[in-house]
Order: structure tokens, then sequence, then C-alpha cells
């Protein structure tokens, strides 16, 4: 962030349509970003870093920061890097990290307890636990926020956006006294805002994904779970 304004709302984890389950432009992440009060975003695309960068380029704001990323699939589940430079080779969880600890990067794990196998050294290598999801359950979020404290690792939060309506449902808001390059993260849940993502949302990046991976099988019973999670929520909000 050039001004390096010192108060950062940030969502740290976002999807474009480099993903395989996501459709959203990098272009319609920053506008909707912006639209929803945010000023710092780490695109973090599954196995590329492509929507991360084209963000990067496009965007004219000097008070808007683009934090370039990518959500790694691994034998242990998902790893997130941000402060990237170069995709990220391996797929095997130990040698991901070191990867992104060579670029410069920082190490995220998200979601922990959503399609992730655990252990000690895989989080004592990361540097920051995603303590808040807004596609976690309530449950999985609290196990997070424990685990988190357990390790002493400092807190970060972020939508797991793919698509715009999703764009800030998580942020975190950091008083960045420092003014550094790269963002020290809090030890504490103050400035953490979560709120959750319909299901319905959740079952249409997983169409997308049927969609975009050729998994024609699956379609009918993705726009089954689609339709029949817009129904419950439309009759719970009538």
């Amino acid at each position: 962030m050039e001004n390096q304004n010192s108060i950062i709302i940030a969502d740290f984890h976002i999807h474009t349509k480099y993903s395989y389950d996501s459709l959203q432009s990098p272009s319609s992440v920053l506008k909707y970003a912006k639209i929803r009060g945010l000023n710092t975003i780490a695109i973090t695309d599954h196995n590329s870093i492509r929507g991360g960068i084209e963000a990067h380029k496009i965007n004219n704001d000097p008070n808007f920061n683009v934090i370039i990323g990518s959500e790694i699939n691994t034998e242990v589940g998902d790893i997130i890097g941000i402060y990237l430079n170069e995709d990220i080779k391996s797929r095997e969880s130990t040698e991901v990290i070191d990867e992104i600890k060579t670029q410069g990067g920082m190490v995220i794990l998200p979601h922990p307890f959503r399609g992730h196998k655990l252990n000690d050294e895989l989080i004592i290598q990361c540097d920051v636990i995603e303590v808040f999801n807004s596609r976690s359950t309530v449950n999985e979020n609290k196990l997070s926020l424990e685990l988190a404290q357990k390790f002493k690792k400092p807190f970060v939060a972020g939508s797991d956006a793919h698509f715009s309506s999703e764009i800030g449902l998580s942020r975190v808001i950091i008083n960045n006294l420092n003014n550094s390059q790269k963002i020290k993260f809090p030890f504490s849940q103050e400035g953490i805002v979560c709120t959750y993502t319909p299901d319905y949302l959740i079952y249409c990046s997983q169409l997308i994904k049927s969609f975009k991976t050729g998994n024609f099988k699956k379609i009918p019973y993705d726009l089954f779970k689609v339709s029949k999670s817009y129904l419950n929520q439309y009759r719970y909000y009538r």
C-alpha cells in the first residue's frame, strides 16, 4: 500500500476465475472490495497467482493494496501463501511451505477444521491461522480460534469469496502502527468480523467446479443442492 494508511480493513481469502470454482474477474473483485469498504485484499486462487497478478496490475488506487497469493492443494489440505511472486510448484505440504518462505512470503493455514489432516508440525510451520472463514461453520471457526490460541499463532479472517456478494463478509481491521509493507497480524479477536455465506452460494461454487473440471455427471446433483438450499433460505426469510 503506497500511502501506508495505518488502518487496514482487509479480506485475506478471495478467489477469481483463475480458480476452478469461481467465475468472478479480478476487476470485479476490486470493484466490490472497494464498495464494501475494504482497503486491502489477498487474492488466493487455487494453485495459481494469476488472479492476484492481474488485480495488482489493474489496481490504480494508491490507497488500496492487492496482496498476491495462492491457495495450494496438498496432501494435508489447503495451504495459503501470500506476498508471492511466483506460482508454487510443489503439492507436498513441507515443500509448499518452504517455497512460500523462500519467496519471502507468509504461510496461512486456512479453515483448519475443513478438509485438513492436522498435525503439530504443520501448525508450527504456519505463520498465521485463519480463525474466521465465511464458508466454514460456526463450530469449525470456534475450533480454529482455539487452535490459534493453543499454538499462540496470529489470527486472520477471510471470506473465502467465490462470488462478489461474499467479498468482505469476513474481514480483519488492523492498526498498522509501524506502516510496514508486511502486515503484522493480531493475536486477539478484536477487529475481526465474520458473517456467513449462504449455503446455496457454496453449492453454486461446487456447480461451477463440476462444469470447469468436466465432471458433468455431478452437475444434476449440484443443481439439486443449489435449488434445495436456495428454497430453504427463501422460506426461512419469508
